[in-house]
């Protein structure tokens, strides 16, 4: 993907910046505890490129654990939010605006590289030769994106087969030939996982979710609005009590 989409896929997000923010969830301590286990890197004082931080989900978690991040986004609306959840506290986070295909930064500059919920937007040989460069040797590559896992719910499948129906642009579980983006492919596995997890969300904050994802962004506001209130009544007609259970996995793909 060349400088010109990345920055209409940044301009795409910064519109549902406030959406993703609020709605779109964290991941489990489990995928933390194996990324490091895997990789062989403590968290804890390494130097990590979060690519595709968006507002700051991942970088957050990062830093939480004592990483120094460096926290990449084509989305100016999205990096403001990244910088403005994260101003207390060490470590500190560098936000920069920048294209994960051309990263900018020095040769040997990290110990880990991640993409978190990004891999599939970037070119897969490039978005990889530059996590190459930017490692230090013995650094790791790491792509991990939460599911939610339909099979393990009716009312979730059900969910999901309305969005297939009324979403032209609608890619998930309810689509036969969906998977998980094929970034074990574009580098030396060490090791793949899939972490299951529950979350447990407010309808409303689910719903901002949804709003979040670039096919509803694609939407008509109109069209997008009618399939968000038919997803709510549907929702409030099931869960009458506006908590939702959710069962979510993670695939982590970690390599050199």
């Amino acid at each position: 993907m060349s400088a010109g989409p990345m920055k209409a896929l940044g301009r795409g997000f910064d519109r549902v910046a406030d959406a993703y923010d609020a709605g779109r969830p964290s991941y489990p301590d489990e995928m933390y505890r194996a990324l490091a286990e895997i990789s062989g890197i403590d968290l804890d004082g390494a130097t990590t490129v979060d690519v595709g931080a968006g507002t700051g989900i991942h970088t957050r978690a990062l830093r939480v654990r004592g990483s120094r991040v460096v926290a990449l986004d084509p989305g100016a609306e999205m990096l403001a939010r990244l910088v403005s959840r994260s101003e207390d506290g060490p470590p500190a986070v560098a936000a920069v605006l920048g294209d994960g295909n051309a990263l900018p930064l020095a040769d040997g500059a990290a110990d880990l590289v991640t993409y978190a919920q990004s891999w599939h937007w970037l070119d897969p040989v490039a978005s990889i030769a530059e996590a190459r460069r930017v490692l230090r040797p013995r650094g790791a590559i790491a792509g991990c994106w939460n599911f939610a896992h339909a099979a393990q719910a009716e009312w979730l499948a059900a969910y999901e087969a309305r969005l297939a129906a009324r979403v032209p642009a609608y890619c998930g579980p309810a689509v036969e030939q969906w998977s998980a983006p094929p970034i074990a492919s574009a580098f030396e596995v060490i090791e793949e996982r899939w972490i299951p997890w529950t979350r447990l969300v407010g309808v409303e904050d689910f719903l901002l979710g949804l709003r979040s994802y670039s096919y509803m962004a694609a939407l008509p506001p109109d069209a997008a609005d009618e399939l968000v209130e038919r997803q709510r009544a549907e929702l409030r007609r099931e869960f009458p009590e506006g908590v939702l259970s959710v069962p979510m996995r993670v695939y982590l793909a970690v390599g050199r």
